[in-house]
């Protein structure tokens, strides 16, 4: 027990603090279950006006799935992908698009980063005033598809 109590103690003095002045806590905007609902039927019509069958998935800032639609016709695998993609791009605070260029560009070791693994475009993060507040990520069709269908599902947002 002795043991475990120090990692702890270990564990609280390693952790960074996030104080601001004085003791005054952040602040911060977050998906309402209207906002999710918003940007996948926006995102659903994206897909069905261009007759591309996908799964799209919105996440949390800390990439927990809010929701998701797997639109009639999408493999099954999409249902995989697509909350991978939003949960990578909301951990990451990027577009997935980005790991996958880093990938491919000869940093291969970088699939092997803990947590993400949605490493494929289609996932795009959700920002308010410059924070991430969430992700979409899109699976089903060509990755730059993919990606269409998030970013209009986050402009319905208005933001």
């Amino acid at each position: 027990m002795r043991h475990n109590l120090r990692l702890f103690n270990l564990m609280i003095i390693s952790t960074p603090s996030f104080h601001t002045f004085g003791d005054h806590m952040y602040t911060k905007s977050a998906l309402s279950c209207a906002d999710v609902e918003t940007i996948l039927q926006a995102a659903k019509a994206e897909a069905l006006a261009n007759q591309w069958a996908v799964t799209i998935a919105v996440a949390d800032d800390g990439g927990h799935l809010l929701g998701m639609l797997r639109l009639d016709g999408a493999p099954p695998m999409s249902a995989h992908i697509g909350p991978s993609k939003a949960k990578t791009a909301a951990v990451a605070r990027r577009e997935t698009k980005i790991l996958e260029d880093i990938i491919n560009n000869g940093r291969t070791a970088f699939v092997t980063a803990p947590y993400v693994d949605g490493l494929l475009e289609g996932g795009v993060p959700v920002l308010v005033n410059g924070q991430v507040v969430g992700a979409v990520g899109v699976s089903g069709v060509k990755s730059d598809q993919d990606a269409q269908i998030a970013k209009a599902g986050i402009a319905a947002l208005g933001l």
